[in-house]
């Protein structure tokens, strides 16, 4: 009874995350535009920063309750699930171009925060304050760099702007409202889903980081999946990639240094010869795809569909091994 009732909580809490994410993005927006903030500023900060807000929130709340594996789990799963379950399903359907700024700008700097990550924490297993210091700092520097680019352009990144656009529109009153209300939901949701997926993991006896790496970064990766899935069917294919690349940037440099600042983390083998592992060899694979000899800067069928079955491996593997330690 109390497991299902744990598994509702969870799905209840991820629905409520993310309904309550965009109201608060909106009223965010609003607010900025009211207050004449610049399109390049608001889009590069509220609108990206934001859109990775259930992530973020999910993981602090788990840091600040002593389930930094939780945190972990959810960063790492959900880069993971971006590259493999997202692009993959989408490119298998339709093929997702790397738009020019994505081969310019954010996939060098993926990898660079991906290369980062994999050296900091292969050195001592442990996710610390420092670490968490050193990530936010690149964060810091890949914001600041975003902005010069965007300003020289005279835009932003094309899935920056499309969300821009798809954003509602408010009164002056609805915003500020809509800001409070979003912003308690947005805690209350995570509460939500913190506590039914540590119920969930202490119920079979598996780490919170299991949890964090399957249930919770697959239920925070479905709307990235509706979305990019819809953006390409609807002709905007080459907006795919950016929102997932930029998604995958945030979640190693916004939401990973989280429970380190908060609660310092040791990693167990698994963590890092699986999970770090796996979000590596995504991330590789996904460049090799833009960047390789005679490749044809599109993710292809094909290639969607390898990352597809490599997705699907490691979620069988990653299963295979924790019923085999159970």
């Amino acid at each position: 009874m109390f497991l299902v009732l744990s598994f509702f909580i969870l799905l209840a809490g991820l629905v409520l995350l993310f309904w309550s994410a965009d109201k608060f993005v909106a009223s965010a927006v609003a607010i900025a535009k009211q207050m004449n903030v610049p399109k390049l500023l608001i889009g590069l900060t509220v609108v990206s920063v934001g859109t990775s807000a259930p992530e973020i929130l999910v993981t602090f709340i788990a840091s600040m309750q002593g389930k930094s594996g939780l945190a972990f789990g959810n960063a790492i799963g959900s880069n993971i699930a971006n590259v493999g379950l997202v692009l993959g399903m989408t490119a298998a359907i339709v093929p997702l171009p790397f738009a020019s700024s994505v081969l310019k700008f954010e996939m060098p700097w993926l990898l660079l925060a991906t290369f980062l990550v994999a050296v900091i924490l292969t050195w001592d297993y442990e996710l610390s304050r420092i670490d968490g210091v050193i990530l936010f700092v690149l964060l810091a520097a890949g914001m600041y760099q975003m902005f010069r680019q965007a300003r020289k352009r005279h835009e932003l990144p094309e899935g920056l702007e499309e969300e821009l656009q798809d954003l509602e529109e408010m009164s002056k009153r609805q915003a500020w409202v809509w800001l409070v209300v979003g912003a308690l939901l947005l805690v209350a949701a995570a509460e939500m889903v913190v506590f039914g997926a540590s119920f969930i993991a202490s119920y079979f006896g598996i780490p919170d980081s299991v949890v964090g790496l399957t249930i919770v970064a697959l239920g925070t990766s479905l709307p990235e999946l509706a979305a990019t899935l819809t953006a390409a069917t609807r002709g905007h294919p080459e907006i795919a990639i950016g929102n997932v690349v930029g998604s995958n940037i945030l979640n190693i440099l916004a939401v990973l240094p989280i429970p380190a600042l908060i609660l310092p983390y040791a990693l167990s083998t698994a963590e890092v010869w699986r999970d770090l592992a796996a979000m590596i060899a995504f991330t590789v694979l996904l460049a090799l795809f833009a960047y390789g000899v005679r490749s044809q800067k599109v993710v292809t069928r094909f290639e969607g569909s390898v990352l597809l079955l490599g997705y699907v491996g490691y979620m069988a593997i990653m299963v295979a091994q924790e019923i085999g330690t159970a």
